[in-house]
């Protein structure tokens, strides 16, 4: 029997305490009435959304500043607050939670994307035990059960405060917060060891890449993209046209956060009834992002090899040809392509790229056979780098998983009647 079966069944044998938030304390918002001009010269520290986001425990020393004037009417926090994400595009990470561990040695404020829940009695849990039991997988459900939305999902208070949550002992609570400490602890310094493994892969698969597509020692063909093929720009669809099942589609945002050099399947559908309205990529084709929020973003792309026609966004060119589609992916990854197409992206706001401009850029033109030579190759180096199935990173993704499984374990209760 381990040393929290024990504390257990001393303490609690019949069963762990539950009790709705709307029972144990109150929400608070975040700041108010703030211009874009407050943001730019502040004099106190706000936590923001990634602070939340990506944090079990609050960083109290960001770098996020806000101008607050002495006779302003804003929360701070407090040792023990709990803050939450408001708002996220998908409702699995929507309400993700990082704890005030400690007392903050000056006034810090909650940005007004996410709010905070305070205990009436701060020492009903332990902020150590805060930090782990709401991003558990039993409270976890809850909160994303809370949320609704289409396009985004965002926390209703009201059905946020129904949320249930264990009260243990504070025996239990200690002897619970030593353990995932350290096993959070060793988890991380494995997975830092791991990142930086796999961010030397990537750099090494970078360079072996561009060397292997640079064709500097061989006679071979460069031609300008409009000499190999033709550009169909896509059609209009918003999210909210979305759907579970549908006709597949490819939204220019995808590219750059979904997908890698080729993919068979889509994340996305819309309605069926819009498909007259419709502009599609054909199988083999390159589908290629025409704006984005950064230089960078423009232009990367993914050949579509699936075994169907696939709608494209308006904000997408499909590239037709007759090259390997996998090798004309590859080409649009290296460093002398971005270096060529950089010059031609247009740099607003929003940046973008034109089919006009696409088709004055240079390709080079091997043969079939030394197309799907080097096709080969860098498969396979991709897939031990980049595939979420293989190598290191399938690795990364085994060891959270295993982190949350044994956390989820420890933290799931059986509940008293």
């Amino acid at each position: 029997m381990s040393r929290i079966d024990a504390l257990i069944a001393e303490l609690c044998p019949e069963g762990m305490e539950f009790k709705a938030l709307e029972e144990l304390g109150v929400t608070y918002g975040g700041l108010t009435g703030k211009t874009k001009a407050d943001f730019s010269d502040g004099n106190a520290r706000f936590v923001s959304y990634k602070n939340i986001f990506n944090n079990l425990a609050v960083n109290l020393e960001p770098d996020d500043f806000v101008r607050v004037g002495p006779d302003e009417s804003q929360n701070s926090l407090e040792i023990g607050d709990v803050l939450f994400t408001g708002s996220s595009e998908t409702p699995d990470e929507v309400g993700m939670s990082a704890v005030v561990l400690e007392k903050p040695s000056e006034a810090i404020f909650l940005n007004s994307f996410c709010f905070g829940y305070r205990f009436n009695d701060d020492a009903l849990l332990l902020p150590g035990f805060s930090k782990y039991i709401f991003r558990s997988d039993v409270v976890r459900r809850q909160i994303v059960m809370s949320a609704s939305g289409v396009t985004r999902f965002n926390i209703s208070k009201k059905r946020f405060l129904k949320v249930r949550i264990p009260i243990p002992p504070k025996e239990i609570q200690q002897e619970i917060v030593k353990i995932l400490d350290t096993f959070t602890e060793l988890e991380a310094e494995l997975e830092a060891e791991l990142e930086a493994e796999l961010e030397a892969r990537r750099r090494q698969y970078k360079y072996y890449r561009d060397a292997l597509l640079a064709f500097s020692d061989q006679d071979i063909r460069w031609a300008a993209m409009a000499e190999v093929g033709e550009f169909f720009r896509g059609r209009r669809f918003t999210k909210a046209d979305y759907v579970d099942t549908g006709v597949p589609c490819v939204h220019y945002g995808d590219i750059y956060t979904q997908y890698g050099t080729a993919t068979e399947t889509t994340v996305s559908h819309v309605r069926t009834d819009l498909a007259p309205t419709l502009r599609f990529a054909q199988p083999g084709d390159l589908i290629i992002a025409g704006v984005g929020e950064t230089v960078e973003d423009v232009g990367k792309a993914v050949a579509w090899l699936g075994h169907d026609e696939v709608a494209i966004h308006d904000d997408c060119f499909a590239f037709r040809h007759s090259l390997n589609p996998r090798f004309v992916s590859y080409y649009f990854q290296t460093t002398a392509f971005h270096a060529e197409k950089n010059k031609f992206v247009a740099r607003a706001k929003v940046k973008r790229l034109s089919s006009e401009s696409l088709a004055k850029l240079t390709i080079p033109v091997p043969s079939l056979e030394e197309q799907a030579r080097i096709v080969a190759i860098l498969d396979k180096f991709d897939a031990l780098v980049n595939d979420i199935s293989v190598g290191l990173p399938a690795e990364i993704v085994a060891r959270r998983q295993q982190y949350a499984h044994y956390r989820d374990r420890l933290l799931t209760f059986k509940e008293a009647l």
